[in-house]
């Protein structure tokens, strides 16, 4: 076996490492958004009905996100410090029992959020054609919920042993399924063809996608059950529940799952104040949150990169390569962002003209890519040096960030500018720009504290 001092990771150039690891997940990441995209684009096609009703869908099904997150984290820095540790019974324990739990819960959350759904689409339309569009595209999204929970474990163990190419690999698969099952099932007949399709609208978006999901899982699965000679595991131990290691996934990862359902409640807050100004508004932010999601992705490519590196280093107590990788990760972030930015001032109405004709929802949505995607540009830098948190298990700074930038500074803009003074929607995207400048300043703040230096999992 392997020691410590032989990990690849550990050793030689930070930059290269980072990026060696970091640029496959980041290709993963946004491949993995491309499902979204790919979506969007296509019932752009239908009506600006049928966008708002997915958008709504999609903004309540992301609460369940907070369950996947609490357990997602939480396996990043128990595999990662097991595995910087070279302790591969227990690297081989936590990978089967993040598979095995997060099954489990995602299971009770589809049975919840099933019975919930319509009540809880009611609360932000009264729109009959929105609200069947939400539950087409809904109801088959919460049935595959497991799977879908279990295909991000798999690519998650893959990339904290540092296997980065092989999720991509999966994602691509998956994304090109995911492309070409698209209009086959959404359209009577595929547009710019002859060729007949299913017409089944919004349900084939959902439809295409979660078959996408499956066989992405279906090849991962396999992978991990084949075995490499860094981990191989047991079917056996698949079945069996390790309360020690379980009660870790529910709490080492609690801040972070909090954090998402705060970022997540925000997000339906934020929705619910966007439906005053109608139904293009709803269509137009619906767009811009999924074009925001696909540029986060190469954020969240780096940080996953940064983390698995970050936690292998303080499992190993190499803390000095894991202080100077996620100073890297925060620069590459920023210098990312950047360039998109500029894509963004330059090209917004193009950009809009990908999802969507309609000259009104365009119109609204001008304003809104040229204020949102320059934010990422300061999350890019804090969610870089967050690295740090991530791998180390100490989650309670971005619960913190989260809190406070959503809670205390967006809230109440939002609350101002649309009930209090019926300001215009530009306004509502103004606000996110502020709570990314108090979220950054809490990250620094926590960064530069330390405790991330000494917390071990």
């Amino acid at each position: 076996m392997k020691n410590v001092e032989e990990n690849e990771l550990l050793q030689g150039d930070i930059r290269k490492n980072l990026l060696r690891i970091s640029i496959p997940t980041m290709l993963g990441f946004v491949l993995q958004a491309v499902y979204d995209i790919v979506d969007m684009i296509w019932v752009g096609r239908i009506s600006a009905s049928a966008v708002a009703g997915v958008t709504i869908f999609s903004t309540v099904f992301w609460l369940v996100e907070v369950l996947n997150e609490i357990i997602g984290s939480s396996s990043v820095s128990l595999i990662t410090q097991s595995y910087g540790k070279k302790d591969m019974e227990r690297t081989q324990v936590v990978v089967e029992q993040t598979l095995a739990f997060k099954a489990l819960v995602a299971i009770v959350a589809a049975i919840i959020m099933s019975i919930i759904l319509q009540p809880l689409l009611g609360f932000f339309t009264t729109d009959a054609e929105v609200l069947k569009s939400a539950l087409d595209y809904g109801y088959i999204r919460i049935f595959f919920l497991p799977i879908m929970f279990s295909s991000y474990s798999v690519n998650t163990a893959l990339r904290c042993l540092g296997d980065t190419k092989t999720p991509m690999k999966i994602m691509v698969v998956s994304a090109i399924l995911n492309i070409v099952l698209d209009p086959v099932f959404m359209f009577d007949i595929i547009p710019g063809t002859n060729i007949p399709g299913f017409g089944m609208g919004v349900f084939g978006a959902a439809l295409a996608t979660v078959i996408s999901v499956v066989v992405a899982f279906l090849i991962g699965f396999y992978i991990l059950l084949k075995g490499n000679e860094k981990l191989k595991i047991s079917f056996k131990g698949l079945f069996k529940l390790d309360w020690e290691i379980d009660r870790k996934l529910l709490t080492i990862g609690l801040p972070s799952g909090v954090e998402v359902l705060m970022r997540n409640l925000s997000g339906i807050a934020i929705l619910k104040f966007v439906s005053s100004y109608g139904t293009n508004t709803v269509a137009a932010t619906g767009i811009g949150t999924r074009l925001f999601g696909f540029a986060f992705m190469p954020i969240i490519g780096i940080v996953m990169g940064a983390s698995t590196i970050v936690g292998q280093a303080l499992g190993a107590e190499y803390l000095e390569r894991a202080t100077d990788t996620a100073k890297f990760a925060a620069v590459v972030n920023v210098i990312m962002m950047s360039v998109l930015t500029i894509i963004s001032m330059i090209f917004p109405d193009k950009i809009m003209k990908i999802f969507i004709e309609d000259p009104e929802v365009i119109k609204i949505g001008i304003p809104m890519i040229r204020l949102l995607i320059p934010s990422l540009i300061l999350a890019g830098w804090a969610m870089g040096l967050g690295s740090v948190f991530t791998g180390s298990g100490y989650n309670t700074p971005f619960l913190v960030s989260s809190i406070v930038s959503r809670w205390v500074v967006q809230m109440p803009i939002l609350f101002l500018a649309t009930k209090i003074f019926k300001l215009p929607v530009i306004f509502v995207w103004l606000s996110f720009f502020a709570a990314e400048i108090a979220e950054i300043i809490i990250v620094l703040y926590h960064y530069n504290k330390g405790v991330w230096k000494i917390n071990r999992v």
